[in-house]
């Protein structure tokens, strides 16, 4: 019997879409050095059982996410981005956009999807961009960190 065998995926092959508009159609593609955050965590609730004196029953509590945290090299381009970041940053704005977020794993011919997180209700929580510094021969790095409400995985 042969079995099909299963490589593991590269952890460089990745796209990341942000739905910077209300329109399914408007997906803007951005490059991104890395992306983490793609956790969640449910917490265990102790509970003391009536007449059960010598232990404690868990129960499911709720369910935490991290922020997602993207990193790229910065360019300048992308201000559809930077015009959202600044929407949620100025008092003047009332109506505040949270987006959707597509994190897809690319097999080794970065062709297909392996595997889709896909993060609503995304918003920014902070940006930044990274040490500017003469003595040293790196890139810029700009860091947006984004809180969200819910994430499936596909």
């Amino acid at each position: 019997m042969t079995r099909e065998r299963r490589d593991p995926i590269t952890s460089f092959a990745f796209k990341v879409t942000l739905q910077l508009t209300n329109n399914a159609g408007d997906a803007s593609q951005a490059f991104f050095r890395s992306v983490s955050g793609l956790r969640f965590e449910t917490t265990a609730e102790e509970v003391k059982a009536g007449g059960v004196n010598d232990t404690t029953l868990k129960i499911v509590g709720a369910r935490k996410f991290s922020n997602l945290i993207l990193k790229r090299g910065f360019t300048g381009s992308g201000q559809e981005i930077y015009r959202w970041v600044q929407e949620w940053h100025s008092p003047a704005t009332r109506q505040k956009t949270r987006i959707v977020v597509k994190v897809v794993q690319l097999d080794a011919s970065m062709q297909n999807a392996v595997a889709t997180w896909t993060v609503r209700g995304a918003f920014p929580v902070k940006w930044e961009i990274g040490d500017l510094d003469a003595s040293k021969s790196e890139l810029s790095i700009e860091t947006l960190e984004l809180a969200f409400d819910d994430m499936t995985v596909s």
